[in-house]
């Protein structure tokens, strides 16, 4: 790879023609004219041709200084160009953000608040990637992934974007007449229940409050899913008992197609937070960030 030339000197060099002598590029710079003249004759015997013809009267360039000099405005003009984009970009966000997500965290917390990015930021492209399991999100190429509760990786930084979750355990109308009303915890040992698994395989225990003290159930069931949706849609099939969130299921709860039970027991779980690495925010993401925070 040939030796890159110095900038600097190319700028001096250019500003040097622009104010028409080494004395007013010397006073423009507010530096010392032997500098510059130093600096543009070393350019000189680096580049191996003479750019300058220097007589008392003024300055004029040769014919190789004539090519530089087009050559060296037109990229300086057109850096400048660029550093203006940027600057236009940090005004007016744009680009893409890549966001990992549960179907659950999209439908009821992603999609409803960043809907006001079609007027907002129209220049922002928006990916949010539906996926259960937790995924390393740099390994993957995602700006930022969604969890419940605030314990994230290494170097991220997490930010809380929605209110605790109420936590509601589930059944059909037939199915409490097949197995029963459970009044404590338990009676859930009865019950088949549905399932919730963790990418690593294990599978969620349910976490209910009993005498103020936290207790666990582990699900007994046919039926595990990794999707809090396919939950709720299995236990509405008759299934089993679910335990999801209480927003998932609000509409069967009021239209009697389930049923709630233990509710004396249930839990509130931390709600979503936003987790990304801890470096350079870009200014879409930040804008997704500062849309997000509760």
């Amino acid at each position: 790879m040939a030796k890159r030339e110095n900038y600097n000197d190319l700028y001096l060099f250019m500003l040097v023609v622009r104010e028409g002598s080494f004395t007013a590029a010397a006073q423009r710079l507010g530096l010392a004219q032997s500098g510059i003249s130093r600096s543009v004759r070393e350019l000189e015997e680096r580049l191996g041709v003479q750019l300058i013809v220097r007589t008392t009267r003024r300055l004029s360039l040769t014919h190789a200084g004539e090519q530089l000099y087009q050559t060296v405005e037109s990229g300086f003009d057109a850096l400048d160009t660029g550093l203006a984009t940027l600057a236009h970009y940090r005004q007016t966000p744009s680009g893409t953000v890549r966001i990992n997500a549960s179907q659950h965290a999209i439908d009821k917390v992603l999609l409803p608040k960043l809907a006001v990015f079609k007027q907002h930021y129209p220049d922002i492209r928006l990916e949010l990637i539906s996926e259960s399991r937790f995924v390393d999100i740099i390994a993957k190429r995602f700006d930022a992934g969604i969890r419940l509760g605030p314990e994230v990786g290494k170097g991220m930084i997490a930010v809380r974007i929605s209110p605790d979750m109420e936590m509601v355990v589930v059944g059909t109308p037939e199915h409490f007449r097949r197995y029963g009303f459970p009044q404590v915890p338990a009676d859930l040992a009865v019950h088949p229940c549905i399932a919730y698994q963790f990418g690593d395989g294990s599978l969620y225990a349910w976490e209910l409050n009993q005498d103020g003290k936290k207790i666990t159930h582990r699900p007994q069931g046919q039926w595990v899913f990794a999707d809090s949706y396919m939950e709720a849609k299995a236990a509405a099939l008759g299934l089993g008992l679910a335990y999801v969130p209480k927003e998932l299921v609000s509409e069967d709860l009021e239209q009697g197609k389930l049923i709630r039970v233990l509710q004396r027991y249930s839990q509130r779980l931390e709600g979503s937070f936003l987790y990304y690495p801890h470096r350079n925010v870009s200014p879409a993401l930040r804008a997704v960030i500062d849309t997000l925070r509760i």
